[in-house]
């Protein structure tokens, strides 16, 4: 076969390297910071070097964790990563599909950067332990177990996103709010609460009360299929398996905004439109919250 001259060849152009949303970027910065707080103890610190200080009382008090009712900037973290992850999906998938990648082989990645996730924060977790601890409420199996999910919505269209995220919350509310109290003279120290716990809920928001719920019944059951040192009987934090499930409902919150952001990424009317929604939900939450109706723990 007769060679081909390099100059009648056709060039050799490198991939174009996608701009990085530096709004993510930023957020994601944001999110360590908060993160970093905690580790340099910096409420502790403030309330040392400033007592009796407002302002330092303030700050350390909203960088700090609510033991059960109410919320910080604090506790935002690991909703915060998981609305991260929606987002970053819309601009990853494009990338993939670009590049002549097959719905197939994404899913096969998703599937296994899924397990991957799940596998190293049981890995972490298990740190200093005689045995494998097996744990699925810290934020990276969280991801883990929602990831292929929210890979599968990304293919669907924004309002079926939307309604899917609708739809997890609201049937994960209803779960909570049929599922039976606790009895008169029921031993909260059986599910880990003090008796003189001071966070307890009343009413109808009493259906979220720290560890009498369905996502506790179902750990119960699920923790224990696991060879444990001890059978589980409950998460000192309320932490619970399940939490992924709303969670997954943050992560298309962040692929509906990913997509919003990937269709008009330098439209000032697109950053207007992502913090009144962002307003409006904040709105909604407290809402929901007073009322009664889903407190936010």
């Amino acid at each position: 076969m007769a060679s081909v001259p390099i100059a009648a060849s056709a060039p050799i152009i490198a991939p174009a390297t996608a701009p990085r949303l530096t709004s993510l970027d930023a957020f994601r910065g944001f999110t360590m910071l908060l993160m970093a707080s905690e580790i340099a103890r910096l409420p502790r610190a403030l309330l040392l070097a400033y007592p009796g200080n407002g302002p330092a009382f303030f700050v350390a008090d909203m960088l700090e964790h609510r033991q059960w009712v109410g919320v910080t900037p604090w506790d935002l973290i690991q909703p915060s990563f998981m609305f991260m992850v929606g987002v970053a999906l819309p601009f990853s998938v494009a990338s993939r599909r670009d590049r002549g990648h097959a719905f197939g082989a994404l899913f096969r990645h998703a599937l296994v950067r899924s397990l991957l996730l799940v596998a190293l924060g049981i890995f972490l977790r298990s740190q200093g332990r005689p045995q494998t601890y097996f744990t699925f409420e810290d934020v990276l199996t969280q991801i883990g177990l929602g990831y292929p999910f929210l890979f599968l919505l990304a293919w669907a269209r924004p309002r079926w996103q939307a309604v899917a995220a609708a739809a997890i919350l609201i049937g994960y509310w209803a779960a909570f709010a049929w599922y039976p109290l606790p009895p008169p003279g029921f031993d909260w120290t059986s599910v880990g609460v003090p008796v003189d716990w001071p966070h307890h809920l009343s009413g109808f928001a009493a259906h979220w009360d720290k560890n009498v719920s369905p996502a506790q019944a179902t750990d119960l059951w699920f923790l224990n299929l696991f060879p444990r040192e001890s059978p589980f009987r409950f998460n000192g934090g309320g932490y619970l398996t399940l939490n992924f499930v709303p969670s997954l409902a943050t992560m298309i919150l962040g692929l509906l905004a990913g997509g919003l952001l990937k269709a008009a990424p330098r439209v000032p009317a697109t950053a207007w439109r992502l913090a009144a929604w962002g307003a409006a939900g904040i709105v909604l939450g407290l809402l929901l919250h007073i009322l009664g109706v889903s407190p936010l723990v």
